[in-house]
């Protein structure tokens, strides 16, 4: 397939998703081709204020346009697709992906107008793609997504499985098993690294199957045939979309399905076959006032709290075709994803408070893989060098002690961190230097005209408000009127009048000392201005106010 003698090493360079939750990105280069694994977003934190997504920062990709191939995708969640229509704008090369997989991106691409700009190639498990030096192979795997994927890629110095997000579900509710015996094979070839998803490294034994979730949501639907029942899961879960119709339909229940991405996301799936529902049991939801209530189910997003998403807004009385009463079951079919456990707390205390019954155990599962299933992969694929990747630095960890106890030597396992340039070969394998990562912010339209600055100016209005004193001057240099002052999220004036003729009368005294000294540099005056202001305002209130003196000419 290749040359025998190679001099050159494969460089395996994580762009994001390292000691983090979401953000998955990983280029793989070689000489003169690069091909880029998953494109993810991730969501801010709440020190983020306003900002909507957080993306990669691909400058890395950009500077080395010419040589990037393709992007291969493993699945259709946010953290692995979601800066997809970001930076296609910026490198537009071909995507390939599976099926749903494709058809969620092509959604998204519609959306940003990117459709018809993009070259999109649908690919099945089993195929290989060939990419500049590289062969991509796809293979099953199980998530809490249908066509999930790992890739086996085949490189001149040897071949790199990466599992992408997996676990091993002997009984999934859509199509086949993971494909253990497509490892096995590849294993027995010889691998020379294993790039392994460790979200769940730390739990022991295995995660169940999905289809005992529909096992458990069956009962609940036995248990509640008098009350309306609202199931909140993410919007990607097809196959736990599919077994909540399933079991509505069993008891004689309409469905109504509630929330953007969770209609896109089953029409899609529907369109392409990986979703059956019974003909006349999905009802729009401005139909579900000609139903009984107990004869109803609304599937919803919001099951991790968001405050916009359609759970929220009912548990807030906000929605404005479903009202949450005593006659509703509320169930979270999902876990809460570390650090939104205040928000999801939130919504269930707005639901109890409304009479509701809300259930949120026994009503989920995993979609990653726990600790018997990542050594299974590891037993089957005998990689050389083991590279945990997805999540944050404990998990990469737990995976590292279990490739370890696996008997893969210490100084073979390798714990990067984004931006890490990790050069390997069948002979050597060592970190060489780092590339320039980090967090790019999506406000609106605005694609990284937030910065640290920016967010750091937020923090300060958000914490102690601001102050602007307005005053007038004229071309000689003299005060013409004011100074005004104006307050918003500081005090509340109306109380304040002592406070604030006090800071009136210091602004005043301040511009006409300076005006009195000949100073008409108006940058130096209002230096001066806001200096005095916010000394004495800390003197007297001990808050920092972002102040900003305007000076109008006249």
């Amino acid at each position: 397939m290749y040359k025998n003698k190679k001099s050159s090493k494969l460089k395996i360079i994580p762009l994001g998703g390292l000691e983090e939750i979401g953000m998955n990105i990983t280029a793989f280069e070689y000489e003169d081709s690069i091909v880029v694994v998953d494109c993810g977003l991730s969501f801010p934190d709440d020190d983020m204020l306003g900002i909507d997504l957080v993306i990669p920062d691909v400058t890395y990709l950009v500077n080395n346009a010419e040589k990037v191939k393709a992007f291969v995708i493993t699945h259709g969640h946010e953290d692995h697709i979601g800066a997809l229509p970001y930076v296609l704008r910026q490198i537009n090369v071909p995507v390939y992906s599976t099926r749903l997989t494709n058809g969620i991106i092509e959604h998204k691409l519609e959306e940003h107008d990117l459709l018809h700009d993009v070259e999109r190639h649908v690919v099945s498990f089993g195929d290989t793609v060939t990419l500049g030096h590289f062969k991509v192979e796809f293979i099953k795997t199980n998530h809490s997504i249908v066509d999930a994927a790992a890739l086996a890629i085949y490189t001149p110095v040897g071949t790199v499985v990466h599992t992408g997000d997996f676990k091993v579900d002997y009984t999934p509710v859509y199509g086949d098993a993971i494909d253990l015996q497509r490892f096995a094979e590849i294993g027995h070839s010889g691998v020379l690294a294993l790039m392994c998803d460790s979200t769940n490294a730390e739990r022991k034994g295995f995660t169940q199957s999905e289809k005992t979730v529909g096992k458990s949501l069956d009962a609940m639907f036995a248990d509640h045939v008098n009350t309306r029942i609202i199931i909140a899961t993410f919007a990607s879960n097809v196959d736990r979309v599919q077994q909540i119709i399933d079991s509505a339909y069993k008891y004689g229940r309409k469905v109504v399905v509630e929330g953007r991405s969770m209609v896109n996301i089953i029409d899609t799936a529907q369109q392409l076959g990986c979703i059956s529902i019974p003909e006349n049991t999905l009802i729009p939801i401005d139909n579900i006032k000609d139903y009984p209530e107990e004869k109803t189910v609304i599937i919803t997003t919001g099951s991790q709290g968001e405050s916009m998403a359609a759970l929220s807004r009912m548990a807030s009385g906000n929605h404005k075709k479903v009202s949450i009463g005593s006659g509703d079951t509320v169930i979270f079919s999902s876990n809460p994803i570390p650090g939104n456990e205040k928000a999801v707390t939130k919504v269930i205390n707005e639901l109890l408070a409304k009479g509701a019954e809300v259930i949120f155990q026994d009503a989920h599962v995993s979609g990653h893989a726990c600790q018997e299933e990542i050594k299974l992969i590891y037993t089957l694929v005998r990689p050389k060098y083991a590279i945990p990747v997805h999540g944050e630095y404990k998990h990469l960890k737990a995976q590292a002690r279990l490739a370890s106890e696996l008997g893969i030597a210490d100084e073979n396992i390798f714990l990067l961190t984004s931006g890490s340039i990790l050069e390997l070969d069948a002979e050597s394998a060592k970190v060489n230097g780092k590339v320039q990562t980090g967090d790019v912010l999506v406000d609106g339209l605005g694609v990284g005209d937030v910065g640290n600055v920016v967010l750091r100016d937020r923090q300060m209005l958000s914490n102690n408000g601001i102050m602007i004193a307005v005053f007038a001057m004229d071309g000689a240099g003299q005060l013409v009127s004011g100074p005004e002052i104006i307050t918003r999220g500081f005090i509340y004036v109306r109380e304040s009048d002592a406070l604030m003729n006090e800071m009136t009368e210091l602004a005043y005294e301040t511009v006409n000392d300076l005006v009195t000294l000949g100073i008409t540099d108006w940058s130096k005056i209002k230096s001066k201005v806001k200096q005095a202001l916010g000394e004495y305002v800390w003197n007297k209130t001990n808050r920092k106010p972002v102040i900003l003196p305007v000076i109008l000419e006249v």
